[in-house]
């Protein structure tokens, strides 16, 4: 991996691209011979596996861009009562993360067409997705290629929610 050339300012509300944008800095980075990786998720209430998965998934080159799920493709893949956060919360929480380069919002249920768009060298799912990874086939037939991140057993937003909500019971408060 080359890191000679600086990537973006490390400002977090600038990292956060509009697709066209992104992809003027794709074609950037594919002049300097830099590898691009992209990975997607909601990312809603962050913790330690979140942070451990975008580590991973910005070691597999030289830039990580994220495909945030809108708040209307949150609400369509994890219910009414979510996202916890909205959509520019988000962003700026996960752009503010050192491994993070780029983000950029989309509001289809899942990332095919923006994939396909950005063609990043390598695409990064957590391995609970092995089954299915939305856009593989446009990476692979591009060349680039597939990295499945480990897992952190116990660590998921859905967990997060049930502990806040049972120490919420338990305080008494509902």
């Amino acid at each position: 991996m080359k890191h000679a050339m600086k990537i973006i300012a490390r400002n977090p509300e600038t990292k956060i691209l509009t697709l066209d944008r992104m992809l003027a800095e794709r074609r950037r980075l594919q002049g300097a011979g830099l590898k691009l990786v992209f990975t997607n998720g909601c990312f809603d209430i962050l913790h330690s596996g979140h942070a451990e998965y975008l580590a991973f998934a910005r070691q597999q080159g030289d830039a990580l861009v994220v495909g945030l799920n809108s708040d209307r493709s949150v609400r369509d893949n994890k219910g009414p009562g979510r996202p916890i956060n909205d959509e520019r919360e988000r962003a700026m929480v996960v752009a503010a993360l050192e491994a993070v380069d780029y983000v950029v919002l989309f509001d289809a249920n899942e990332p095919a067409a923006l994939v396909e768009q950005i063609l990043p060298d390598v695409l990064v799912k957590g391995e609970d997705w092995a089954h299915y990874v939305s856009g593989r086939a446009a990476v692979e037939r591009h060349g680039g290629r597939v990295v499945l991140a480990p897992m952190i057993k116990g660590k998921s937003t859905t967990n997060t929610i049930a502990r806040i909500l049972a120490l919420g019971k338990a305080d008494g408060v509902s």
